[in-house]
C-alpha cells in the first residue's frame, strides 16, 4: 500500500522551485556570504558577515545593534550574538550614550577598523567572482531591478 503522505500534491508538482525568484534571489544571497566566507576566514579569521558588520560600523552606517539587525533582516538576539562575537575577540566596543544611559552605541576598536577596512577589496573580488561574465550594461540592469524590488517591498 502507498503511503498518501509520499505522494506530492499535484500544485507541488506542476511548482517549478528551482525557477522561483525568491528561491533564486536566496540562493545567490547564501553564495555570496559562503564565497565572502570563503575568503574572510583564511585571510582575517571572522566570517564574511563579521566583517561585513564591522564595515558597516566602522562606515557609521550602523551604530546600533538593532540597526544591524535591520540592516542584515535578522532578529535582535542574532544581532546581538553577533555583537557579541566581535566584541570578544576585540573588533568592537559597546559604548554607553553619556547624553542616554538606555543607548549602546558601537564602535570599531583599531583592529577592527583595520579588517573593515580591508573588505571592500573582498567585496569586490567576490562580486567580480560571481558575476563573471556578466558585461558592465548588465550588472547595471541587475542593481537596478534589485533596487527596485527593495522598493516595492517597502525599502
Amino acid at each position: 500500500m502507498t503511503n498518501p503522505s509520499s505522494r506530492p500534491l499535484p500544485e507541488f508538482s506542476e511548482y517549478e522551485f528551482g525557477e522561483s525568484v525568491g528561491y533564486l534571489i536566496s540562493r545567490v544571497s547564501a553564495k555570496l556570504w559562503n564565497m565572502g566566507t570563503q575568503r574572510t576566514m583564511p585571510e582575517l579569521g571572522i566570517t564574511s558577515a563579521q566583517g561585513s558588520a564591522l564595515f558597516m560600523v566602522a562606515s557609521g552606517k550602523c551604530t546600533l545593534a538593532a540597526e544591524l539587525a535591520r540592516e542584515y533582516g535578522i532578529d535582535a538576539s542574532a544581532a546581538t550574538r553577533l555583537v557579541d562575537r566581535l566584541e570578544k575577540r576585540g573588533l568592537l566596543t559597546r559604548v554607553r550614550c553619556s547624553k542616554d544611559r538606555r543607548v549602546v552605541r558601537l564602535a570599531v576598536t583599531p583592529e577592527g577598523r583595520a579588517i573593515a577596512e580591508r573588505m571592500p577589496a573582498i567585496f569586490t573580488s567576490v562580486r567580480e567572482q560571481l558575476l563573471s561574465g556578466f558585461t558592465l550594461e548588465e550588472v547595471g540592469f541587475l542593481k537596478s531591478m534589485l533596487r527596485r524590488a527593495l522598493v516595492n517591498g517597502g525599502g
